[in-house]
């Protein structure tokens, strides 16, 4: 009994861990801060590094502001999580619901382009990502609640 109660808490803190990203937010300009859903503010004068829950049908909204310029909303693109999906359907297929989405390892905002800039590694090339119309109206609508 108690080999299992040892071996339960290591698993029930890697199972919870599994359902966060860490991710890395930049910006193009220092004087650039940008708000994520419910979140505090963040001035991205130097890179910030914040985790986030992994969601399968939820999103992060953003607006992003810079000293100048009009504000930018949006929703932050967000990866796919296959393995997750697989270890879900084998181990326990609920799961699904929570965690097959996640935040990208690395983010950066650039409010001048209108543009979010991410990748999955530090060596990988910026992918540029503009919001929609559609995704700029609902994190509009979210913050002005």
């Amino acid at each position: 009994m108690k080999l299992k109660q040892l071996l339960v808490v290591p698993l029930t803190a890697v199972l919870l861990s599994a359902c966060t990203a860490t991710t890395s937010l930049r910006s193009s300009d220092p004087s650039l801060a940008v708000k994520i859903n419910n979140d505090a503010p963040l001035v991205l004068k130097n890179p910030v590094s914040k985790t986030y829950k992994a969601t399968s049908f939820g999103q992060y909204r953003f607006r992003a502001t810079q000293e100048g310029m009009e504000p930018m909303y949006g929703l932050m693109p967000l990866k796919f999580n296959s393995g997750y999906l697989v270890a879900d359907i084998l181990f326990f297929a609920p799961a699904a619901f929570y965690n097959l989405r996640e935040v990208y390892p690395f983010y950066e905002f650039d409010v001048a382009q209108g543009v979010v800039r991410y990748k999955k590694k530090e060596s990988d090339q910026w992918t540029s990502y503009k919001p929609t119309a559609a995704e700029v109206e609902r994190a509009q609508a979210y913050f002005s609640e």
